[in-house]
């Protein structure tokens, strides 16, 4: 294990480390204007979610590492206290990202990476109307985290009308992930792509108890060829099959096992497809 005190590397090394190592980061696209009404549009990953009662928002236009000087984000919300946060999918990543460019103050990034502006309803800076979600806010509060290079300054904001693109959305009205087709940043020039490849899916523990790591037996619990992730959804089942559960399923599905370690390789293999109890059936034969 590598052990740093972050006093003891220069800033942008630490900045890599920390980018390279918190991730992925989704992507506000920040759109905001100054006192006359410039518009300015510019990407930042150090940017989520944190409620939603009301809808709460953060994230951070840092000062430069170079120079300490401060993003024209930050700049505009200390004069308008209003953004729109827009989201970013694969469509429009480059255009994004062209965005991020240092462009003069009062240049209107809109313009230069070629992304529409559409006319917000309760504040003044547009929303980008290539995105599949735009949230309107007001900005709650500015909390300086810093005055050196790369300090941070943490733009706390209230979503007041949120917009979301219909073709995102499933047959039940949530979300689709697929649908949404979101990039997040990862460290250096890297990106993540969230795509049908890339998801799956991890049951929350939400309306059970499981029984824990804790209550699996040792030779379960210590086996070399179950992982960490096979123990966890070991771990979430309520309660063990019945002994009369176990000899049904040895006698119907598989037969006897009398290897333990071809009992573990088929558990495991039966995890992979979530089937927990069945895994659950074969680990406890005797």
């Amino acid at each position: 294990m590598k052990s740093i005190d972050p006093k003891d590397i220069p800033t942008g090394e630490l900045f890599g480390l920390l980018t390279g190592a918190v991730t992925p980061r989704p992507i506000a696209f920040a759109s905001t204007v100054d006192a006359e009404g410039n518009v300015n549009l510019s990407p930042f990953s150090f940017f989520n979610v944190f409620g939603a009662n009301p809808p709460t928002f953060v994230f951070s236009p840092s000062r430069r590492v170079r120079d300490s000087t401060t993003k024209h984000t930050l700049d505009n919300i200390l004069e308008v206290p209003e953004v729109v946060i827009n989201l970013v999918n694969y469509a429009m990543v480059q255009q994004t990202s062209l965005a991020s460019t240092e462009y003069d103050k009062g240049v209107n990034e809109f313009i230069k990476a070629g992304f529409t502006p559409v006319a917000s309803d309760l504040v003044k800076p547009p929303r980008v109307a290539e995105s599949p979600v735009a949230f309107e806010c007001k900005v709650k509060q500015v909390i300086p985290c810093g005055n050196g290079g790369g300090s941070g300054n943490l733009i706390v904001c209230e979503g007041i009308r949120l917009h979301f693109k219909e073709e995102i959305f499933d047959a039940t009205g949530q979300i689709d992930p697929i649908k949404m087709d979101a990039v997040a940043r990862l460290g250096k020039n890297w990106y993540a792509h969230i795509n049908e490849q890339s998801l799956f899916e991890v049951e929350k523990p939400v309306n059970k108890t499981g029984i824990g790591i804790d209550q699996i037996p040792a030779h379960i619990k210590n086996s070399s060829i179950l992982s960490g992730n096979d123990l966890g959804k070991l771990g979430n089942i309520e309660q063990l099959p019945s002994a009369e559960e176990i000899r049904s399923y040895q006698e119907n599905e598989n037969g006897e096992i009398n290897n333990i370690e071809d009992r573990h390789h088929l558990a495991k293999d039966l995890l992979k497809f979530n089937k927990v109890e069945e895994a659950w059936k074969v680990l406890l034969q005797q």
